[in-house]
């Protein structure tokens, strides 16, 4: 099992790490900090920095894995639900669409993983990040791949990051050389687009 599916996020945070609620960020190479930038520099470290700058008791699990799919997240989160988490953010879905899979197949796949952890724990927060396919997928494939994420939010009373690349997909300053990853300063600019959602869903909980 890689180790991004254990607990990263750089330093632990200044409360017990065994008191503190988990952020359990799941998905793929976008997460996992692929390309050398690193767990340390990848979004979730970045997020966790932010949560410990205000003292903050929450303990963010990156398990971003490169090259997984929504099919494998729903054969992870079995695994992973064997410690108790009280905020997902579901991250998959990229692979799905640059595979052509069929969306509604998707939709199911991530559904099922929310489903898997509503029935742990029905008091989890869910937010889900939203993704786009370039335009060489085609127009109706690109429209039915990116309803998937606000329609999942809907459904399930859950947050949406409307698109988790905002900002940073297509823009070659902000990403590998390979022009799909982010480097790490694409990382900060995801981190903010999560943090923009996710900081007032944890300010609640304090």
């Amino acid at each position: 099992m890689s180790a991004a599916l254990l607990t990263a996020g750089g330093p632990e945070a200044a409360a017990d790490p065994a008191a503190s609620r988990r952020i359990l960020i799941l998905g793929d190479s976008l997460t996992s900090g692929y390309g050398g930038v690193g767990e340390d520099r990848a979004y979730p470290a970045l997020i966790q920095g932010r949560v410990d700058s205000l003292g903050w008791s929450f303990r963010v699990v990156n398990a971003g894995l490169s090259g997984d799919t929504s099919a494998g997240g729903v054969r992870r989160i079995t695994w992973l639900l064997r410690r108790p988490i009280d905020i997902l953010v579901l991250a998959l879905g990229a692979n799905d669409g640059l595979r052509g899979i069929d969306p509604d197949h998707t939709r199911a796949n991530l559904q099922a993983i929310i489903d898997s952890v509503r029935n742990e724990n029905p008091a989890t927060v869910v937010t889900i990040a939203g993704m786009q396919m370039p335009p060489n997928m085609g127009a109706d494939y690109g429209d039915r791949f990116r309803a998937i994420f606000p329609e999942l939010a809907t459904t399930n009373d859950a947050s949406l990051i409307p698109f988790l690349l905002e900002n940073v997909g297509g823009n070659p300053d902000l990403n590998l050389t390979d022009r799909k990853h982010p480097n790490s300063d694409g990382h900060k600019i995801i981190a903010r687009n999560v943090w923009t959602i996710l900081h007032p869903i944890l300010k609640k909980m304090q």
